[in-house]
């Protein structure tokens, strides 16, 4: 099992916009096999840092819904939307392994 980590850095007054673009990447991780753990907008402290966690069977799942993503209609159309809205300045990237008891 391989849980994906984004931070987001976003623009401060389009949380609304990158709300959305939220919304809209919960059911097509689904959709491709992955357990979306949910976005994080900011509340208090910094104003412009965003989280989503995401969970896969494996690192090789993950890869290939990252391929899948770049084919399918929903997915193109939620990665035009933040490019379109500016709402994402920058993003990162970490996978990590989750640990239960």
């Amino acid at each position: 099992m391989i849980t994906c980590y984004l931070k987001y850095v976003i623009d401060p007054y389009k949380v609304e916009e990158f709300e959305k673009y939220a919304k809209m990447w919960i059911p097509l991780v689904n959709k491709f096999g992955g357990t979306h753990n949910g976005y994080f907008l900011p509340s208090e402290g910094a104003n412009n840092i965003a989280l989503a966690l995401f969970t896969f069977p494996s690192l090789a799942e993950y890869e290939q819904y990252r391929k899948n993503s770049f084919n399918d209609a929903d997915c193109v159309a939620a990665f035009k939307y933040a490019e379109d809205t500016r709402c994402i300045l920058s993003y990162e990237r970490n996978f990590f392994k989750p640990v239960f008891d």
